[in-house]
């Protein structure tokens, strides 16, 4: 048993989940962050948790409180950079379908998820461990499987064959928060007062790309953490949890935690739609914590326009006063930072920041 742990412990690709199981008492050198970073230490000093918009979405169908609604949407956007939905249209034997067949696939053998291993980040299905385990100078508690899903039918044959739920079951949750992303880029445009299809064509012929992390129970949870802090790439990303642990960087640049809510989603703003607004909306920075109890899962449906789109501040959005704030980017030119930068020594939006003054 010593051997076993001590060949862990040395394996620089080990998954964190095969860490776990062994019974490591502590986590090797490599998930150990520096003071300042960790999640008990540091900017994390008094972290609690913070009442996050909950927002009904049906009441978007009702001619009468749709405008009250993306009123709540416009101020979410402004102050958090996401908020919580409730009632949002996805059944929950969908979602529960989806964890159930999560909680499967990476308790399967890890010869069977070694067959899905790759470092590049350009392959449409690959399984791996931290951010990326070839290339992090500090490691994350954390294990994925990463695959395109829109269209649906070009990808989904790619996906992991076992177990032979997975599929099935994450297919059908893929589709469905497909349609949810549709839904809430068009209120958050109009919340912008931009027509509300200003992005349905590029949201359609654009990429989306399923996330789905596990976060091993961890001997010490105080010293590392599962994802560092940053924000995401895309438009938007439908944050579906398990259980609690994602937090938030406020205003103050104090972490807090984001409360659990039973059957809601988290709907984070990414880098795209802070561009497109010109900064009016913010793409907020977030981090995962870990547990020393359980295992947590979740899925992140990251949803970007379409590979090489170039997209830039709204004209609608630019007058005298207003001055474009960020220069144009495109999903591939994300996909190309992060393959030769440390991103989270440095965001990838900061670098599309322009000087104005």
């Amino acid at each position: 048993m010593e051997e076993t742990i001590k060949s862990l412990l040395d394996d620089s690709f080990e998954s964190a989940m095969a860490l776990t199981n062994s019974g490591v008492p502590q986590v090797p050198d490599r998930y150990v962050l520096p003071p300042s970073q960790r999640p008990a230490l540091g900017a994390s000093i008094g972290a609690k948790e913070t009442t996050l918009p909950v927002i009904d979405l049906s009441l978007l169908h009702q001619p009468l409180l749709r405008s009250s609604v993306i009123h709540e949407i416009n101020m979410a956007c402004k102050e958090f950079g996401f908020f919580q939905v409730i009632n949002h249209g996805i059944p929950p034997s969908v979602v529960k379908d989806a964890l159930d067949a999560a909680t499967q696939f990476f308790d399967l053998p890890v010869e069977e998820k070694m067959l899905l291993v790759s470092a590049n980040v350009h392959k449409p299905v690959r399984y791996g461990t931290s951010l990326n385990h070839s290339t992090d100078r500090v490691h994350y508690w954390r294990d994925f499987i990463k695959h395109y899903s829109h269209p649906l039918s070009k990808w989904i044959d790619m996906w992991p064959s076992n177990p032979p739920c997975y599929k099935d079951k994450v297919g059908k949750y893929a589709e469905a928060t497909h349609v949810l992303h549709k839904q809430l880029i068009e209120a958050i445009s109009e919340s912008l007062g931009l027509e509300k299809d200003y992005l349905h064509e590029q949201t359609e012929e654009g990429s989306q790309v399923m996330a789905v992390n596990c976060y091993p129970a961890c001997p010490e949870p105080d010293i590392t953490l599962g994802m560092p802090p940053h924000s995401d790439f895309g438009s938007l990303t439908i944050l579906l949890q398990s259980s609690q642990g994602l937090q938030i960087m406020d205003s103050n640049e104090k972490w807090v935690s984001v409360p659990y809510v039973e059957g809601a989603l988290i709907v984070q703003l990414g880098d795209q739609v802070e561009v497109m607004s010109n900064g009016i909306y913010k793409s907020v920075i977030h981090r995962v914590t870990v547990s020393k109890d359980y295992k947590r899962l979740s899925f992140a449906s990251l949803h970007s326009l379409p590979l090489h789109k170039k997209i830039s501040p709204a004209p609608e959005l630019i007058d005298v006063n207003n001055a474009p704030a960020y220069e144009e980017f495109s999903f591939n030119d994300f996909l190309d930072y992060i393959s030769s930068n440390d991103c989270v020594q440095q965001r990838f939006i900061d670098t599309l920041k322009k000087n104005n003054s």
